[in-house]
């Protein structure tokens, strides 16, 4: 629905619309014109001190306003510590345990393909196609061993698409 031009006076349609105030929850419906003079003549920071000015550009570019300044350090003092202990100490990170747990049959899949937990789904169709093409029982020479094979292989693969479908 197209409003009539809140400015007063003007029968134009209100195509524009502007804020009424600074949490821009509500606004005005101008013509282009009039859209175009309220807007030269609206100041965002109107009747706001400096310090408030400042906590707004805070908040609008970090999220949140300023925090005091000895949690502020002490955050900065936590950070420093953790790069200078995974620099000076990379071997404990390294041992760190990320282990993956991850459900039986995706394990005995990766265990099937001879792929590690980290396995990326290119990774897993990039074996599946070498392993294919080596177990085939067209290709290969021991069909019946073959054929056994390539079947837990084709099975590891299935299940292994449809564990990464789900992520």
């Amino acid at each position: 629905m197209i409003k009539k031009c809140d400015h007063s006076g003007c029968t134009k349609a209100g195509t524009c619309r502007a804020p009424k105030t600074r949490d821009l929850k509500e606004y005005w419906f101008f013509c282009q014109e009039h859209a175009a003079e309220y807007n030269k003549n609206w100041n965002y920071y109107a009747n706001m001190t400096p310090g408030e000015i400042e906590a707004e550009w805070e908040r609008e570019t970090f999220g949140a306003p300023l925090k005091d300044k000895n949690s502020a350090n002490a955050d900065a003092a936590d950070y420093a510590k953790f790069i200078n202990d995974f620099l000076t100490g990379r071997a404990s990170f390294d041992n760190a345990s990320t282990r993956r747990t991850l459900p039986g049959p995706v394990m005995t899949a990766l265990k099937t393909l001879d792929l590690p937990v980290t396995a990326t789904l290119r990774e897993v169709g990039a074996r599946y196609r070498a392993l294919a093409k080596k177990y085939h029982p067209d290709t290969a020479a021991d069909k019946k061993s073959a054929a056994d094979k390539f079947a837990k292989i084709a099975d590891a693969y299935e299940t292994l698409k449809k564990h990464f479908a789900k992520k």
